[in-house]
């Protein structure tokens, strides 16, 4: 059987940077062993498998799956397989509105289409708001895990913490850009899913954060954007940042140690001291369409 696919590179406006993304847009009759054994033939960080939805008053259901395992819920999943749902629409709208159904609830989207049908921008609105998983190991174990002094692990009030929205992350500090590059981990803590090295941006305006993903028992080495890594961050900065009341907009740079720089606008709403909602959003750029026979 055929089934159309498309690639695309997220949290990029430039095609061969950001973080590639396969999606298949005709998954009606695979099961969860084929769509496993197809991810690991793109070998992508995710793919994507776009289903009819449950309720019809939503655009797709999406299952979404590393090289390794599937997921219920990622962000640069959501933000490329938007973009591209968007674009099998006749041309004309604006913005277009949508939820689209995953492991971990509705997940509502916003879109906006390029003219020329390259890609476009996306944002959503996380179902579930990440959950705090507990303090992160010690800095004199990360520090050896990562190649680092212990006194590199951590800045201002900063130390390692645990948070999850779906996939569960190790929040590492770092106290430099210069040496959250220089990180080179030995493996991950046998806590959670993905080892998230986040450090002070020095080029970034306002809240600017540098960061790095590394989830090889999901079979990525290092992952060149990470959007549920950044919704999770969204708890390390409400443990860790003094923030007041009001929306708070936080830009995330990954990928720059891999050749892939990509950007993440992350979103915060505070009300009374406590988080009320999360967004995150960036560009896709469609690079390629295909037939899979599988």
């Amino acid at each position: 059987m055929t089934r159309r696919f498309a690639t695309l590179d997220v949290f990029t406006t430039q095609p061969l940077v950001g973080n590639p993304l396969a999606v298949v847009l005709d998954s009606e009759g695979l099961d969860g062993a084929a769509m496993q054994a197809i991810a690991k033939e793109f070998n992508l960080s995710e793919t994507v498998f776009v289903l009819p939805p449950d309720e019809p008053r939503y655009r797709a259901r999406l299952r979404i799956f590393t090289p390794a395992r599937e997921l219920p819920f990622a962000g640069h999943p959501t933000v490329g397989t938007a973009v591209l749902l968007a674009l099998q629409d006749p041309p004309g709208a604006d913005a277009r509105a949508f939820g689209l159904e995953e492991g971990i609830g509705i997940v509502p989207c916003v879109v906006e289409t390029l003219p020329d049908g390259t890609g476009g921008r996306a944002r959503f609105k996380l179902p579930a708001l990440p959950e705090s998983l507990g303090p992160g190991p010690e800095p004199e174990v990360l520090a050896a895990l990562l190649g680092l002094e212990p006194g590199e692990i951590g800045f201002g009030r900063h130390r390692p913490s645990r948070h999850g929205t779906g996939p569960r992350f190790t929040c590492v500090p770092v106290a430099s850009a210069a040496r959250l590059d220089a990180a080179r981990p030995a493996a991950a803590p046998e806590e959670g899913d993905g080892l998230y090295l986040y450090a002070p941006d020095p080029e970034g305006m306002g809240l600017a954060f540098r960061t790095r993903m590394f989830a090889p028992r999901m079979g990525v080495p290092e992952d060149p954007a990470t959007g549920s890594a950044a919704a999770a961050f969204a708890g390390v900065l409400m443990q860790f940042e003094t923030l007041g009341d009001g929306i708070h907009d936080i830009a995330i740079a990954q990928g720059q140690a891999m050749g892939r720089p990509s950007t993440i606008a992350l979103q915060i709403d505070i009300a009374a001291g406590a988080l009320r909602s999360v967004e995150i959003g960036g560009a896709a750029v469609l690079v390629s369409e295909g037939t899979l026979r599988a």
